[in-house]
């Protein structure tokens, strides 16, 4: 596809996705190398450094790797606009949706109920997407 032809929800989740790939890249590295100059992340979510801490470094290192290749791999799907892309992203996008819900009612967070509306109208364009592209 052209990309002067990319709609600007595509273009969007490209960047959502990539920038999920980084997060994972950033957070792997932080919990690689404690003390670095990457410790400053944990002030934007510290219970995250404890939740990862208590599953194990390197078990927590290899879920993020596989998190971020699969965010790294939607991007690169849905920029080349391969039905592969869609699919991986709305397969992403359901984990999470997935994982909020537990979230919010086993442990009792609330907050994380905001990820529903947001991955669902993620979801739903990535859905309307294949069907308009099917007419």
């Amino acid at each position: 596809m052209n990309p002067k032809c990319r709609s600007l929800g595509t273009i969007l989740l490209i960047i959502f996705f990539a920038a999920g790939a980084s997060v994972c890249l950033v957070t792997m590295l932080a919990l690689a190398f404690p003390g670095s100059l990457l410790e400053s992340i944990w002030q934007l979510k510290p219970e995250a450094r404890v939740q990862f801490l208590e599953i194990g470094r390197g078990a927590s290192i290899a879920v993020m790797a596989v998190v971020g290749v699969a965010c790294g791999s939607a991007a690169i799907g849905l920029g080349r606009d391969a039905e592969w892309g869609r699919r991986l992203a709305i397969g992403i996008l359901s984990a999470n949706l997935v994982g909020d819900s537990v979230n919010a009612l086993l442990r009792h967070d609330p907050k994380t109920l905001i990820g529903l509306p947001i991955g669902g109208l993620m979801i739903w364009y990535l859905v309307k997407k294949k069907v308009s592209a099917e007419k």
